[in-house]
């Protein structure tokens, strides 16, 4: 987990308590149509006002094959 994240505090209500999460979505028209999702985020969630930020990370080329066969 990154440094920004530890020191994460709420921007809405200053809460320094969150929860890490993790989405992947399709980026083009191709990953559509194969439903390879090759963009990824993390999410951190306040724990009092569940307000959510997103950040995007980095996603390997392998697991982008993983997603292919799944």
């Amino acid at each position: 987990m990154s440094d920004q994240i530890r020191n994460y505090t709420c921007p809405k209500c200053e809460n320094k308590t969150y929860k890490v999460g993790e989405l992947r979505a399709t980026g083009g028209f191709f990953s559509k149509i194969f439903d390879i999702q090759n963009q990824k985020y993390t999410s951190v969630t306040c724990k009092r006002c569940t307000y959510t930020e997103f950040y995007k990370t980095k996603t390997s080329g392998i697991s982008n094959v993983f997603d292919f066969f799944t």
